[in-house]
């Protein structure tokens, strides 16, 4: 058993809130196991444990391990680690972070993997054409990071790159996709209004209507 692992989930189970649990796990749908724990409370064990970890490369066995666990605090932690760790990151990874978007899916584990694989493509351009395969998948959650990883990019967002992930996927009925799409034009239009108004009126009678409204906020 990896000792990282034990520690952190020792650590998290000893401050386990029964009292909070059923809310959580409610809250994810029950379909996780949840310890009840506040963001911080997690925070400050994650911290401690990633001190373990200074200067030491990725490790994928405990990232895997992490995610197979039942609770899902270890998945959190894993994406935590991953983030912390974005810069050693290489194209090479796609494979295994894709394995880990694809373990125990849901919004909150995929959103907090979204941006953490799109820091690959500042450095590394050849991550523009996976994006493009992943906004095609048959699993919705990988089109998701598709569309959602050059969130927060500002002025380095690859327009182009935005505007075919988001066409590919044009007549989605899925919740977390149509959102998804929306959320990816309301960040930039932060930064570009022009643009993501100008994609409203080529592909407004393409668009979902919550796709609409949500990239439509702040225009």
């Amino acid at each position: 058993m990896h000792e990282l692992y034990v520690f952190v989930k020792e650590e998290l189970l000893k401050i386990k809130r029964p009292e909070k649990i059923e809310q959580q796990e409610a809250y994810l749908r029950n379909q996780f196991s949840c310890m009840g724990l506040t963001t911080k409370e997690r925070r400050d064990i994650f911290n401690q444990a990633l001190k373990k970890e200074a200067n030491k490369d990725i490790d994928w066995d405990l990232l895997f391990t992490c995610f197979d666990d039942e609770y899902r605090e270890l998945h959190y932690f894993a994406c935590y680690y991953l983030e912390k760790k974005k810069a050693q990151l290489r194209i090479s990874d796609v494979d295994r972070l894709k394995r880990l978007v694809q373990t125990n899916s849901w919004w909150d584990s995929v959103d907090s993997l979204d941006m953490t694989i799109g820091s690959i493509g500042l450095v590394d351009e050849s991550l523009n054409d996976i994006m493009i395969t992943w906004s095609k998948d048959e699993d919705f959650w990988v089109r998701r990071i598709a569309i959602d990883h050059q969130l927060m990019r500002k002025e380095k967002t690859n327009t182009q790159l935005l505007e075919t992930v988001v066409v590919n996927n044009f007549g989605s009925d899925e919740f977390f996709i149509n959102k998804a799409i929306g959320w990816a034009l309301r960040q930039y239009s932060k930064t570009n209004p022009a643009w993501v108004k100008d994609f409203l009126d080529r592909y407004q009678d393409q668009m979902a209507k919550l796709s609409i409204r949500e990239a439509s906020k702040y225009i």
